[in-house]
């Protein structure tokens, strides 16, 4: 048997290290559902919260309203609608809108990258709907954080003012969907 040359031998550890990432990628991501299941399901609901990066503010999503996690996918722009509205994109066989949450609370546009995901709205909420984030940053404990005052949180009653600050001094800010599908704003999309 012969060994592989030294040229080859980078190509196999990339290869590998590519696997591994890879396993490591769907290990989370299942752990993340059996987690977000079980939240869903009365377990835990107060403590865990996803936590997403969202243009550059971090926000914690309750379980309970947060809904499938997907990869961008092809979007279908829709005319005549504001800038932070990306489009329609169809998750599961449901036409989803899309919603740049930066955008909306006037930061500059998401840029979509091999990070970004879409967070559907749980189907509790009855809407649908789903926010492009820039990174998906797993489950957040909350009795892990210290609840503060934030004078400096986006204007929109769905951010509820509560700020969290983890024990990495991290400033976090609860997003809450289901005062976001009830916001004139939001849900005027016409330009």
């Amino acid at each position: 048997m012969t060994s592989p040359s030294t040229e080859t031998l980078p190509a196999i550890v990339r290869s590998s290290d590519r696997a591994g990432r890879r396993t490591r990628l769907r290990e989370f991501q299942a752990q993340l559902v059996e987690r977000m299941q079980a939240a869903q399901s009365g377990v835990d609901t107060h403590v865990n919260q996803l936590g997403v990066l969202i243009g550059e503010t971090r926000w914690l999503l309750s379980l309970q309203e947060a809904g499938e996690i997907v990869s961008v996918g092809a979007m279908t722009p829709v005319p005549w609608t504001q800038d932070w509205f990306l489009g329609l994109t169809n998750i599961r066989g449901n036409l989803v809108s899309v919603v740049d949450l930066a955008r909306f609370h006037g930061g500059a546009p998401t840029v979509i990258d091999k990070d970004c995901r879409v967070i559907a709205f749980a189907p509790a909420l009855s809407f649908n709907c789903g926010l492009l984030v820039s990174r998906v940053m797993g489950l957040r404990n909350l009795d892990e954080m210290t609840l503060q005052e934030d004078p400096a949180a986006p204007d929109s009653a769905a951010a509820g003012g509560r700020h969290y600050v983890d024990r990495e001094q991290l400033h976090w800010q609860h997003l809450d969907l289901a005062t976001l599908v009830r916001d004139a704003r939001f849900l005027h999309i016409a330009a």
